[in-house]
């Protein structure tokens, strides 16, 4: 007789299990025991139960399998777990990561317990986790294959726009309940959620933040302007202003746009000194310009004094000057 449960929290795992395994003897018990966790929370691997027993995994592997079928009628009677875990399955869009599915049915203390009946009887999904995605249960293998389809799309998706996102955009190319979305971003090693709940790549640095200078760098795409490097040191809370220095310094992100003062060079911003920028400047422009054509542009990239671009603009070396009074580059850079 099927037995029925009101509520999941209520379950005795522990005599639901005692029930299952109570038709095995002695070796399949422990093997099942040990194989599953079911008395300590560690699984055990078929070598490590065989090297004990001083049999083959092949063989620990056969005793497993002859305890099931000894334990699949007795399974009937708890039908209805396995029901209403489909029907969790089912609400999450018909995936969810193990180790939220198990901790939603079994807790804290009963997740190895419910992963066992879930093996037991054999009619969900389960995908045992690679480089993209985390183990995960699906309510069949078709549903877990079309999901990993999706995923491949949010990831090209979140690519082509290329910086994190709130969850409500994302829903905006891919219509669906938020919740299912969530349930889905979570399966993937891929994808991850910053502090600031904005989605995105987990290689991205405001994903992903490694080290002082990916804090830097989210530090000043959230600020948007350039920062002398004490205060970036105040906005990520180091210590020592000196280090974020030389960590300023070192990484190509940033440039020196004032005396002091970094930029991100995604800004627009290129690297070297003022007299680099003035070359820069005339490269990109193709023509000869005029004196206040050039301060104006280069007052665009560094936050320098009008007397310092025209001592730079005098170096002959560098610069000449046409009839006309506009300037051109002696040589390309």
């Amino acid at each position: 007789m099927v037995k029925k449960y009101k509520t999941m929290e209520k379950l005795n795992f522990q005599k639901i299990i005692e029930e299952l395994i109570s038709p095995l003897n002695p070796k399949e018990k422990e093997v099942i025991l040990r194989r599953f966790g079911l008395e300590k929370k560690e699984r055990e691997t078929l070598e490590a139960i065989g090297k004990d027993f001083g049999i083959c995994r092949e063989r620990v592997r056969q005793i497993q399998n002859k305890a099931f079928e000894k334990m699949k009628e007795r399974l009937k009677d708890y039908k209805e777990i396995l029901e209403k875990a489909k029907v969790l399955l089912e609400k999450a869009g018909g995936v969810k990561k193990e180790e939220d599915f198990l901790f939603e049915i079994g807790g804290e203390e009963y997740q190895n317990h419910f992963y066992f009946m879930l093996k037991l009887d054999g009619s969900l999904f389960r995908f045992p986790g690679n480089d993209q995605f985390f183990a995960c249960w699906a309510v069949d293998e078709k549903t877990f294959k079309e999901h990993q389809s999706f995923i491949k799309k949010l990831i090209k998706k979140l690519e082509e726009i290329k910086k994190p996102v709130k969850l409500d955009e994302i829903l905006e190319f891919f219509p669906m309940k938020k919740e299912i979305l969530e349930a889905k971003i979570k399966t993937s090693k891929l994808i991850g959620k910053n502090e600031d709940g904005l989605y995105g790549l987990k290689e991205w640095p405001e994903i992903n933040p490694r080290g002082i200078r990916d804090k830097i760098f989210i530090a000043l795409k959230k600020i948007g302007k350039p920062l002398h490097f004490k205060e970036i040191a105040v906005v990520i809370s180091h210590p020592n202003d000196h280090t974020v220095h030389n960590e300023l310094i070192k990484d190509p992100r940033f440039v020196l746009v004032g005396r002091g003062i970094y930029a991100l060079r995604e800004w627009g911003y290129f690297p070297g000194e003022v007299k680099d920028v003035i070359l820069k400047t005339l490269q990109r422009a193709g023509r000869p310009m005029t004196k206040e054509e050039i301060i104006n542009e280069v007052t665009r990239q560094r936050l320098v004094k009008k007397s310092t671009i025209l001592m730079n603009l005098s170096n002959r070396r560098l610069f000449k000057r046409d009839e006309n009074g506009r300037y051109f580059p002696v040589q390309e850079i």
